[in-house]
């Protein structure tokens, strides 16, 4: 049964269509390991047991009647609580919310059960979604399965980590600054941002009320799995016009450019001096595209069409005001006073406090960046970066809301720790979808992924290159102890 508890979400629905295991069994499964196993990683912390056992055992009847079943029929899943759950808290990492109980499904969430999955717990964030680490007042601080002095990323850390230590059949999480990306490579699991406004994002809970219906520029919903396939089906359920468009928007997202590596036209930007990468990683990465070149695939070595200076440029101020928007009205005035005061031009508090006339002037500026990556990715099919300067860092939670005090350590030198939101950039503020892969591991263990970013809307090129990589390069790996 251990080994079940690790198969992709598509093999869990298989097992539970053919009678292998029942979906009770399943869930009971699950919430065993849970409870002899999270202790040491605190990913999961609400359960609905109740609600996920009735859903089950009605699962197990539709099998039994021999009626169509979903793609996720009978799998239990857990969700990133940023989204509400019908009947559970969703506090969004925060204290402000922590009392809330949802009265309904986020959209996303109700495609998945529509799909036969079966919800049975949340999973842990930052407050707001807004660190690359998992701790909050509410609940406590998730672990890396691992190596628990380390942090599983964040925001989706705590879908990340549930994942790696086999807690859960797949995961529903978030991402504006590499919330999926960042915990896919730091526990060595699969993860998918989606193109920017492909899958509904009403009923989440990210640093405001909920009920909220306006959304937020590059905000995005994706799958996280332990297996490639996982990005592929979850991106099939979740993909499609939200409630309001639906009676008129259709989304048919083309297929993939190529179905083998030996068809694929692939760019290569493994590291940069404008955020260096950890040498470690580097060479992993470098293996990775060895293989991918010996598969038969075209390489081409090189930055990408626009330079991460002039991305973050871009990147930095539009992501810092939608920040901007949940700061408390008493925050926000002083941050305004600040902002007006003489030396903080183009700083912290100047982005949290952009006028909406420069934030336009931005986003003319991405909509040329954007047509400069459309342009790019007539003559390549996918460009693979870093996600990020390191592997998994050590637990900091110094008081940081600048991100001045902490630093993350690359090649035994101190780096800014802002410096985790350049790889992620390319992709959030060009609104493209890009995957994460787990390609090896450091010395100490600890897992790197690997960033496969395509043109906007061809998110099954992403996909179908990760699933070329699993073949090629192996994937994911279970942590010892798990």
């Amino acid at each position: 049964m251990t080994d079940l508890a690790f198969r992709s979400a598509g093999q869990l629905a298989a097992a539970v269509a053919a009678k292998e295991v029942s979906s009770v069994e399943l869930l009971d499964h699950y919430l065993d390991r849970v409870e002899q196993l999270d202790p040491k990683v605190n990913a999961i912390v609400a359960r609905d047991e109740e609600g996920a056992r009735a859903a089950a055992l009605e699962a197990d009847r539709t099998v039994s009647r021999g009626e169509p079943l979903g793609r996720l029929h009978g799998v239990p899943v857990t969700i990133k609580d940023s989204l509400e759950v019908a009947g559970m808290r969703t506090t969004g990492g925060s204290a402000r919310w922590g009392k809330h109980v949802s009265t309904s499904d986020a959209e996303s969430v109700a495609r998945l059960r529509s799909a036969g999955a079966i919800v049975f717990g949340k999973s842990n964030m930052p407050p707001d979604a807004r660190d690359w680490q998992t701790y909050n007042e509410v609940y406590g601080t998730t672990n890396n399965p691992w190596d628990p002095t380390r942090g599983p990323g964040g925001s989706s850390g705590g879908s990340a980590a549930a994942l790696a230590a086999g807690l859960t059949g797949l995961e529903l999480g978030g991402d504006s600054a590499g919330s999926i990306r960042v915990p896919a490579h730091f526990c060595g699991v699969y993860g998918l941002r989606p193109s920017f406004g492909i899958v509904p994002r009403y009923g989440s809970v990210s640093g405001h009320a909920p009920g909220t219906l306006a959304d937020f520029d590059m905000a995005v919903l994706g799958p996280l799995g332990r297996h490639a396939d996982d990005l592929g089906l979850g991106l099939d359920v979740l993909a499609g016009a939200d409630h309001d468009r639906a009676p008129a928007w259709r989304l048919e997202l083309p297929p993939a450019r190529s179905t083998t590596l030996r068809g694929f036209r692939v760019a290569a930007w493994l590291d940069d001096p404008f955020c260096p990468v950890d040498s470690e990683l580097a060479a992993i990465m470098r293996t990775t595209l060895e293989a991918v070149r010996a598969e038969g695939a075209v390489v081409v070595e090189g930055k990408g069409p626009v330079g991460l200076e002039e991305t973050m440029a871009l990147y930095q101020p539009l992501l810092m005001a939608q920040s901007g928007l949940v700061e408390p009205d008493a925050s926000y005035a002083g941050l305004v006073e600040r902002a007006t005061a003489e030396g903080d031009a183009g700083g912290f508090a100047s982005d949290l406090t952009l006028r909406f006339r420069d934030w336009h002037a931005l986003d003319e500026r991405r909509q040329h960046s954007r047509r400069r990556w459309a342009e790019f990715f007539r003559d390549v099919d996918v460009l693979i970066c870093p996600v990020s300067p390191t592997a998994a860092f050590p637990h900091d939670h110094r008081p940081d809301p600048g991100w001045s005090v902490r630093t993350l350590r690359v090649d035994g030198t101190d780096r800014p720790y802002s410096e985790m939101l350049t790889w992620m950039a390319p992709s959030a503020v060009n609104h493209l979808p890009a995957a994460v892969a787990p390609v090896g591991a450091t010395r100490d263990g600890l897992p790197v992924g690997i960033q496969v970013i395509a043109p906007y809307l061809h998110d099954r090129t992403a996909v179908q290159f990760v699933r070329c990589l699993e073949k090629v390069i192996g994937g994911f790996r279970r942590p010892p102890g798990f």
